[in-house]
């Protein structure tokens, strides 16, 4: 009987043990929102999670290190997370300029190849060779986005386009893709501006606004953080220029229009028309959807903010969204990474979890869509929903036309 006991005892201990969860995301800086509700998002899928008795008996536990959305620190935080926090995956890493500089570590800079889920990021290279068996993604990429963007825009009478984006990989990668949907249309990009990854809705974008009016384009894509496409709106339409003005999911679509509906109290402007938002989860609203509803529940019942050590002394100053899309997309994620170590246990490495999500065929989160992955798959969704903005919320858009009605004014 002694040696059955000590095997239950050791498999007792065992099922004790958390999953250890390593996440590096911008916790502080001009884009702290990003991680912040990320973070929340998944908080409050993991708190419900562990409080019915975790993944097969063992609790999720999320180490967290803030990266301000810079690769050196990233990198660093990757290093420590891996080597002495023995965490068991990397999961929620946020920005494309922080994972790029990430993914050869996942290949040749640790004794074993290390696994990257669901980064908060629609660009490529974790998408393509030599990284991407290593990576799973949940939502859409850029070129999806971009591409939706320009179809809808072209249709509806937007034919020379200018792109306003974050001078980095991010950027470069809305860049890409907005270049490969024009050259699918036999169009060529209009104009581009850029500003630097850290720029502030305090600073004035009115070079950027200028280059981009004085080249005639009719509508402007943009491609970086909330604060500074906030800023870019603002003086945009504070010089009289009401071209369509469409941003990538990855803006923190509640962050910039929280900007933008302060400062029109400010200034009397309304800064929100002919404004666009792509997303790659459907609406927080619409509770027709599973999903929507258990997120919109998880929240109300609590979703933490991160320790004050990780948002710094400026977090006592944040105001948390009740509900998000960046929140939203944590909370599918969590969901979607719970399902798949389910399917690992009872053994929990690379190599299990690695099969364990490849195994996964027709999941319901909960959308209108399932999730699949396999051996050549490893993104789970591809659908791409447009917003626009009613009172003080994006609402699903659907009339494109009512969009650039008006151009004419902007052109005259």
């Amino acid at each position: 009987m002694r040696p059955l006991l000590i095997l239950f005892l050791l498999v007792w201990n065992c099922a004790a043990q958390p999953l250890r969860i390593g996440m590096s995301a911008a916790f502080q800086g001009p884009s702290r929102a990003l991680g912040i509700e990320l973070y929340r998002g998944a908080q409050a899928y993991f708190r419900k999670l562990n409080a019915a008795g975790g993944v097969n008996g063992r609790p999720i536990e999320l180490v967290v290190r803030n990266d301000g959305y810079n690769p050196g620190p990233a990198v660093l935080n990757t290093i420590e997370l891996v080597n002495q926090q023995k965490v068991l995956l990397l999961f929620g890493y946020v920005g494309t300029p922080t994972v790029t500089r990430v993914l050869p570590l996942l290949k040749g800079g640790f004794e074993r190849s290390q696994l990257l889920m669901f980064p908060f990021t629609g660009a490529q290279p974790q998408r393509m060779p030599p990284y991407q068996d290593l990576c799973f993604n949940l939502r859409a990429s850029y070129q999806e986005e971009t591409a939706g963007l320009i179809d809808h825009l072209y249709s509806a009478g937007c034919h020379k386009t200018g792109i306003f984006y974050q001078c980095d990989a991010y950027g470069r990668s809305g860049w890409e893709g907005t270049r490969r949907a024009l050259n699918q249309r036999k169009l060529k990009l209009g104009a581009e501006a850029t500003y630097r990854r850290g720029s502030k809705f305090e600073d004035s974008y009115a070079t950027q606004v200028k280059i981009l009016r004085d080249a005639g384009v009719d509508h402007v894509i943009c491609v970086g953080t909330y604060a500074p496409c906030a800023g870019f709106i603002r003086d945009a339409r504070n010089q009289g220029w009401n071209v369509p003005i469409a941003n990538l999911s990855f803006v923190s679509s509640e962050s910039m229009l929280a900007l933008l509906l302060k400062e029109g109290k400010k200034t009397g402007r309304d800064y929100t028309r002919y404004l666009v938002n792509s997303q790659v989860v459907p609406t927080y609203q619409d509770t027709r959807l599973a999903a929507v509803r258990e997120y919109r529940q998880a929240m109300d019942a609590g979703a933490p903010m991160p320790d004050a050590s990780l948002v710094g002394a400026g977090g006592a100053e944040y105001q948390p969204l009740r509900y998000s899309f960046v929140s939203f997309e944590g909370y599918l994620c969590a969901k979607l990474l719970a399902e798949i170590l389910r399917h690992s246990g009872p053994v929990y490495d690379q190599e299990h979890i690695l099969k364990a999500a490849e195994s996964i065929h027709d999941f319901n989160l909960g959308l209108e869509s399932n999730v699949s992955f396999g051996n050549q798959q490893h993104q789970g969704l591809h659908t791409v929903y447009f917003t626009r903005v009613q009172g003080d919320q994006f609402v699903p858009l659907s009339n494109w036309r009512a969009v650039v009605s008006g151009l004419k004014v902007a052109l005259q």
